[in-house]
């Protein structure tokens, strides 16, 4: 049987994970690795307590063109129909799309979203498990990872972000020197995320569920959790704030304490009214959004074609769920066009 390893377990890795098994079935082993605690990349849902105060830290709602609406239609639909996306009822302010658009949020967080591929996917998943480097040896990928250990694939797929990508251990020799400089041209932009969770009996005397802020040059937006995913959430009182791209910049390698105590400072001067929480977690997204994607936007780079080796995600596309819909979607074709004739030899 060949064995495919995805490494990343963010949207990209676990809807191609997905895909790959409905096109090949039970012709593949299928390994998803990640080197955090738990899945879903920049779809994070952190938890506080018990599944009731829980905050989505990264990706806050999903919005659809028409036209990616009706390309990736089966995706939205299968998602729609099985409770994990529903229509999103409370009103984004303080934002102006250019074109009509449908947006949409998880009741149980963005993180359900990559739960359901990978559960569909039936992808054996190692967390914590952080890889070194890939290195060819015959006819398969020898993929080292943690303190020394090695495993064996037929065809390897990234889908991490692209510098992380470059820092693996002589990757670059891999790459000819037009894609080491279409990779060199990606570049991302960085944030603070809090999540602030707030006793049940709290009232946050905040009249939106999601909103962009416009007079602060620190905060971006402020998520009430329970309000943006609807009533039916069962959620209590959690308040989700992601910083400016310029004071992402700016404080980047900067102490997260020091980053908290700025963010709840202008937090209050927004707002108040507003109660003290029982609990703050701070994240830092080091790599939170593509701001230049590789040229021409193919939706993957073949690193290697035999053995294979394909690298993909937003970067690829653009930063979005239809950006990583269309990057997996890009990687499934080669993959099973590889993999239909490698099965096919065995």
């Amino acid at each position: 049987m060949l064995r495919v390893l995805i490494v990343g377990a963010g949207l990209t890795g676990s809807l191609c994970a997905c895909l790959l098994r409905r096109a090949l079935q039970n012709r593949v082993h299928i390994e998803v690795w990640d080197k955090s605690r738990g899945t879903g990349g920049r779809m994070s849902t952190s938890r506080f307590r018990d599944d009731c105060f829980n905050a989505d830290i990264g990706a806050q709602y999903i919005t659809a063109t028409q036209d990616y609406r009706r390309r990736h239609h089966s995706l939205y639909e299968e998602l729609l129909s099985a409770g994990v996306l529903v229509p999103m009822s409370c009103s984004v302010l303080g934002l102006r799309h250019k074109e009509p658009t449908e947006d949409f949020v998880s009741p149980q967080g963005t993180g359900q979203i990559v739960k359901h591929f990978l559960h569909s996917s039936e992808a054996e998943l190692h967390l914590k498990r952080h890889v070194t480097s890939v290195q060819r040896t015959g006819a398969s990928w020898e993929v080292e990872f943690s303190e020394g250990q090695r495993e064996s694939f037929d065809a390897v797929v990234l889908t991490i972000p692209v510098p992380q990508i470059l820092q693996l251990k002589n990757f670059s020799q891999l790459l000819s020197p037009e894609q080491l400089g279409a990779l060199s041209q990606v570049q991302y932009s960085s944030r603070f995320a809090l999540a602030l969770f707030f006793d049940r009996d709290s009232d946050l005397n905040l009249d939106f569920g999601f909103k962009y802020v416009t007079d602060s040059k620190l905060i971006r937006y402020v998520s009430v959790e329970q309000k943006k995913r609807g009533s039916g959430a069962g959620l209590g009182p959690v308040l989700v704030v992601h910083s400016s791209v310029d004071f992402g910049s700016e404080f980047l390698e900067s102490d997260l304490a020091q980053v908290q105590s700025l963010m709840m400072d202008e937090l209050r001067r927004l707002h108040p009214d507003l109660p003290e929480p029982i609990n703050i977690k701070t994240h830092k997204w080091r790599y939170s959004q593509v701001l230049t994607s590789l040229p021409g936007c193919p939706g993957h780079m073949t690193a290697a074609d035999d053995p294979l080796l394909l690298l993909g995600g937003d970067a690829f596309t653009h930063s979005n769920f239809d950006g990583c819909a269309e990057s997996a979607l890009s990687m499934l074709r080669t993959l099973t066009q590889s993999l239909h004739w490698e099965c096919s030899e065995h």
